[in-house]
């Protein structure tokens, strides 16, 4: 009986004692800086009350006490400003650095009062800044390289025109095509890109019939194997059950959705194979499950928590494109072996989660397959 007793007012007791001793911070002077503040003038008040009584019961003359006391005034004063300052001192310090590019310095943040959150608070917006830095080099070194090897291979095909190695033909058109077109998509995701950084990308959803909407899609797919890449050896399967299914969703970004995951599984798929996209109602009303599967190398578990990253490359993709490029799949070349840009995942992730969804690397006996969820009416509604 004891025991069941205080476990079930120990809780409470606690609880009640520490909002008890957060009531109290104001006067903790190690919690707070007025309290701190207000100790120093209590402080100094009882050394002077104490000095005066001691003249006042000695031989010891007025204006002595006088000078000691203002003396130990002092010197207590500036102890505890030194204390209260110094954390200033070190954020003006960092921040210094910080604005000569800098963005590797801390503050000590071991302070229970203002100052320590304040520190922490600090800490925290240095990290965000040098995450941003970071993310910024990581982008332009990205963004420097997909740009320059298409401009490269291009500039190659219109220099053996121009100097008569090899013959403005239908192939070597088709070539250059390749290289523009990867250009455009590559544009086309950097915008994409920065209206997902700058949050102005709404949300339309609306009510539609997923057979109709997911076969146009797939037909655009078909359309494009021969220009975005050449791989026109890949069969695009659809599979909706029920025929009759519909969903409430932002058509628009969830073509971007399975646009970018059909095109990424084609590339990676075997010659002559075969890309699945499955479609499932979800657990809410008119939520959405969508599957896309392949039949390629697939991806190792220890590279799925990173593939929806920015220009992301993984060991399968590399492979796939080195692969290419000595079979002749692609056509071989300098058009050949378009491994991609890095950011159709990046993208489709970020659709997906506008509408409060999640995309995932699903486990698969065979090749890749990829899940996305749509949660339907009662998310958009929010």
């Amino acid at each position: 009986m004891h025991q069941r007793l205080r476990r079930r007012w120990e809780p409470v007791w606690i609880g009640w004692l520490d909002r008890i001793w957060e009531g109290l911070r104001p006067l903790d002077p190690y919690r707070s800086v007025k309290a701190a503040l207000g100790a120093l003038v209590i402080v100094s008040v009882v050394i002077t009350t104490l000095l005066a009584l001691f003249a006042v019961n000695s031989a010891t003359e007025l204006r002595v006490i006088t000078i000691i006391s203002i003396i130990a005034s002092l010197l207590i004063t500036q102890f505890v400003a030194q204390s209260l300052t110094a954390p200033l001192d070190e954020m003006t310090d960092a921040a210094r650095a910080m604005a000569d590019g800098d963005y590797s310095r801390r503050v000590r943040g071991d302070r229970r009062d203002e100052f320590g959150e304040l520190a922490e608070t600090f800490n925290q917006m240095a990290a965000d800044l040098e995450a941003v830095d970071q993310h910024r080099k990581e982008l332009v070194a990205n963004v420097s390289h997909e740009l320059r090897t298409p401009i490269a291979a291009l500039r190659a095909v219109l220099e053996n025109v121009v100097d008569g190695v090899s013959d403005s033909d239908p192939e070597t058109m088709r070539i250059a095509l390749q290289q523009t077109d990867r250009l455009g998509r590559l544009v086309a995701h950097l915008l994409d890109l920065s209206r997902l950084d700058n949050g102005v990308v709404p949300l339309h959803a609306r009510r539609f019939e997923v057979w109709p909407y997911m076969a146009g899609v797939l037909k655009e797919a078909n359309m494009s194997k021969g220009q975005g890449h050449s791989r026109t050896d890949v069969h695009l399967h659809l599979d909706v059950s029920p025929p009759e299914l519909t969903a409430y969703a932002d058509a628009e970004r969830l073509h971007q959705v399975v646009a970018n995951l059909i095109d990424n599984a084609v590339k990676h798929s075997p010659p002559h194979g075969r890309v699945t996209v499955r479609a499932r109602p979800g657990a809410t009303a008119e939520s959405l499950e969508v599957e896309v599967l392949d039949e390629g190398p697939g991806i190792p578990e220890s590279e799925r928590a990173h593939v929806f990253e920015r220009f992301n490359r993984t060991k399968a993709t590399k492979a796939a494109e080195s692969s290419s490029q000595r079979s002749g799949v692609s056509g071989g070349g300098p058009g050949g072996g378009d491994g991609g840009t890095g950011l159709g995942l990046a993208i489709a992730r970020w659709a997906v989660d506008l509408h409060g969804g999640w995309i995932r690397v699903a486990e698969s006996p065979k090749g890749c397959r990829i899940q996305v969820t749509l949660p339907g009416v009662e998310e958009a509604q929010k």
